[in-house]
């Protein structure tokens, strides 16, 4: 498949610059994965295509103040965006800079320490800190907006580029489609008798990268954490045994349920997965998911074509530019349910 296929034009004024005043008040469009049939809704709807039974999960990743700002031993300004923490002093990051730094130089980091560039893996610098390197972005980061938000982040982004469920930290990118949710929405759907269960995949800021080699299949994906632990295997195993479904929030949900089902069934895991799902690929968990409007191009947006079939995707993709949607990380969502034997035999 060609990375061009996953294109589709979309006018700059539809991507999301700051969240909606409240996080329920997102539209939300509906994809039969079956049938490719579209619907346009409010977020508040959600709980009317769920079921007493279903087991919903979340990604429980806290983002961390992942960006710092500093100079080079010349002078030169630079900015450090967390990859993720190697240890009490290391860290992996994206430096921007306008000359890339070698092996062994010193930078000065805004509020007094120091790290030296250890080593370099592609677009990646591993920085050993002369302080604990968690320590220091927690006080002097600041909120790592994604790259097509044209503003700096402000006091509010804080609170609003984080799930309210949020507690273990380690991301660097928000589980965006968990952003919608609220504390009266969790309560409702609980009320309604759909369990809520919990994942964890930290977001790397490789999320943002797009897909460079022209030939899907030769792309790469960047390497993220994440667990599953024996609570959240007995509750999809229960919820299969009621005949519930499992709906994912998120694509990165998504991925850290099916890498931990690559032998067959689901199990426990705790590591690094490079799972890239695009069409073709055989999904073993995931029935339906939650999840926002994704870069043209973008993994994220072939494992959505993957998980409800291409054309049914693509043509939700131009509705929704066509009725005014808001795009990417604080824009609306969609609730999408999995085709049936969704395959290559789709795939352009």
């Amino acid at each position: 498949m060609d990375r061009r296929d996953f294109n589709y034009s979309l006018p700059p004024e539809l991507i999301a610059q700051a969240p909606l005043p409240e996080r329920g008040a997102s539209r939300l469009l509906t994809l039969d994965g079956a049938s490719g049939a579209i619907g346009d809704r409010g977020f508040g709807d959600l709980p009317e295509s769920l079921a007493p039974g279903d087991l919903l999960v979340l990604n429980d990743t806290r983002v961390l103040p992942a960006r710092a700002y500093g100079r080079k031993a010349s002078g030169g300004r630079l900015e450090v965006l967390l990859e993720r923490i190697l240890g009490p002093r290391a860290a992996r990051v994206q430096i921007r800079v306008s000359r890339s730094p070698r092996p062994g130089a010193q930078l000065m980091l805004d509020g007094g320490a120091r790290a030296r560039v250890r080593d370099r893996h592609g677009s990646l610098f591993d920085l050993e800190f002369d302080c604990d390197a968690l320590t220091y972005f927690q006080a002097h980061g600041e909120v790592p907006l994604p790259p097509y938000i044209d503003r700096p982040a402000d006091a509010s982004d804080a609170l609003r580029y984080q799930t309210v469920y949020a507690r273990r930290a380690g991301a660097v990118a928000a589980p965006t489609a968990g952003l919608h949710f609220d504390a009266a929405m969790l309560s409702e759907l609980a009320r309604r008798g759909i369990e809520q269960a919990f994942v964890t995949l930290h977001v790397g800021a490789g999320t943002f990268a797009p897909v460079r080699a022209d030939r899907i299949e030769d792309h790469v994906l960047h390497a993220e954490w994440l667990c599953v632990d024996e609570a959240l295997c007995a509750q999809v195993a229960a919820a299969r045994a009621r005949g519930g479904r499992i709906i994912a929030v998120g694509t990165t949900s998504v991925r850290a349920l099916e890498s931990a089902a690559l032998g067959g069934a689901l199990e426990t895991f705790e590591g690094e997965s490079r799972l890239f799902i695009y069409p073709g690929f055989e999904f073993k968990v995931v029935d339906a998911m939650v999840t926002n409007f994704h870069l043209p191009e973008s993994s994220l947006l072939m494992l959505v074509a993957a998980f409800a079939g291409y054309e049914h995707t693509m043509s939700a993709y131009r509705h929704a530019v066509a009725q005014r949607y808001r795009f990417f990380s604080y824009g609306d969502a969609m609730f999408v349910t999995r085709q049936p034997g969704a395959g290559i035999r789709d795939a352009v």
